[in-house]
């Protein structure tokens, strides 16, 4: 963690506002999404320059314009959602594991994405953590969920993506957006503050009409494949 240390003292001199808006803004009726999300991806910018990472942004040509749709990338580190939010031209909300939820800062920015939180050992809350996020997919926001479930600790080797967490795309007939990300373990996976360099690949959306007929696992498995074949070329 000795960039996020980096990051801080680069940036302190800016500390002090933006942490009075990510602990003040969360509870605000006053600021929409819109700008909840413009506040974190600004930061992040900055933290990222702070940082030492560079960012390689391919395909932001095939997130969908309308709302209503779900990312799917491999799960490599805890600069995974940092990647996102610092490239994503549209807000979306996330499903966070239960055992972070209160960790600082990562608190406020589940507070401002309006996050869904996962019990991994509560099979009813995983039901219902399906659910909540198939209704709110429909009513038109984006969500960013990691099929592998965990961080896959193996560099740019992708886990197997779980059949259950396409449930969502299913009941909500919503566009799966499959994402590949490379290297993104380096920044806060490895005790280094050297120069790094991340990839983020939004891949072609993948309609309803395509795998409507699928079960889960096999959705899993094109969405697993396609990612591992832009890791495999890009690597």
């Amino acid at each position: 963690m000795e960039r996020i240390l980096m990051m801080v003292l680069r940036l302190l001199h800016r500390v002090p506002v933006w942490a009075f808006k990510v602990w003040t803004w969360p509870h605000s009726t006053r600021h929409s999404l819109r700008e909840k999300y413009d506040l974190l991806q600004h930061i992040t910018r900055h933290a990222c320059r702070a940082g030492r990472v560079t960012l390689q942004v391919h395909g932001l040509e095939n997130i969908p314009d309308q709302p209503g749709f779900i990312f799917f990338p491999n799960h490599q580190g805890f600069f995974d959602g940092l990647t996102f939010l610092a490239t994503c031209p549209q807000p979306f909300s996330v499903v966070m594991k239960k055992e972070t939820a209160n960790w600082i800062l990562v608190k406020q920015v589940r507070l401002l994405l309006n996050a869904i939180l996962l019990d991994r050992s509560n099979i009813k809350n995983a039901v219902e953590v399906i659910t909540q996020m198939t209704e709110r997919v429909k009513s038109g926001e984006n969500f960013l969920i990691f099929p592998e479930g965990t961080r896959s600790r193996r560099g740019n080797e992708v886990g197997e993506f779980k059949g259950g967490t396409f449930k969502s795309a299913l009941g909500s007939r919503c566009p799966i957006v499959p994402v590949a990300l490379i290297d993104c373990f380096k920044p806060f996976d490895t005790h280094s503050i050297r120069p790094v360099t991340v990839q983020i690949h939004y891949l072609p959306p993948i309609p309803y009409e395509e795998y409507k007929g699928m079960r889960t696992r096999e959705i899993a498995r094109m969405v697993q494949e396609r990612i591992e074949t832009v890791i495999r070329e890009n690597a």
